[in-house]
């Protein structure tokens, strides 16, 4: 157990300062943070909201932080390329995460050429049955892309590493906003990097 937590510490203080620099990506995970917790809590009464709440909210803010505005040169703090980062990236780097966004931007196209999508829904009634079949779908796609990565960790890395993985991943929008609650006023003080000098590994 000791070496579990000692796994999760490392995983998250690696994604931590390796991707996540900029005041502006950090303050996008607050928001996208915030909203997972209530994309988790919809998931009790309505799955297809809660992965609307979770895809275009959450999923949204979240990755536009490190798509638009995370530094993607060379990281001077950590002595590493972006190569050397995306290397060391346990779940899914930038690569993996264009591909996981193709195919949830595809899954509408999908819903939209194909209503039943192969028989799985009966054909939607107006644009809010529509919307929840997409929000279905789009459950379906992160529960598997999260299970898919994990299963993959077992056989590349091991068991241990897949299942810290996992429990980082579903733990991170708690651990996001102690982390970077204080960022938004970090950008009203004008700061876009965050400073870090003196900073030690998460907690």
């Amino acid at each position: 157990m000791n070496e579990f937590f000692r796994q999760l510490k490392t995983q998250r203080w690696d994604d931590h300062r390796y991707y996540h620099h900029s005041r502006i990506n950090q303050t996008l995970h607050l928001i996208s943070a915030i909203s997972f917790l209530v994309a988790y809590a919809l998931l009790l009464v309505d799955p297809a909201a809660a992965a609307l709440v979770a895809w275009l909210v959450s999923m949204t803010t979240r990755q536009s932080g490190h798509f638009f505005f995370e530094p993607l040169g060379y990281d001077e703090v950590n002595q590493a390329s972006q190569e050397t980062k995306e290397a060391i990236k346990v779940g899914y780097n930038l690569r993996r995460k264009i591909v996981l966004l193709a195919i949830w931007a595809a899954a509408p196209l999908l819903l939209w050429l194909q209503p039943t999508a192969f028989g799985l829904f009966d054909a939607a009634i107006g644009f809010e049955g529509f919307a929840r079949h997409v929000g279905l779908l789009w459950l379906a796609i992160g529960v598997g892309g999260l299970l898919f990565r994990t299963v993959h960790l077992f056989f590349i890395k091991g068991v241990l590493d897949g299942l810290v993985w996992m429990t980082k991943i579903l733990t991170d929008p708690f651990h996001d906003i102690y982390l970077y609650h204080k960022a938004p006023l970090a950008l009203l003080r004008g700061e876009l990097i965050e400073q870090r000098g003196t900073l030690g590994p998460a907690a």
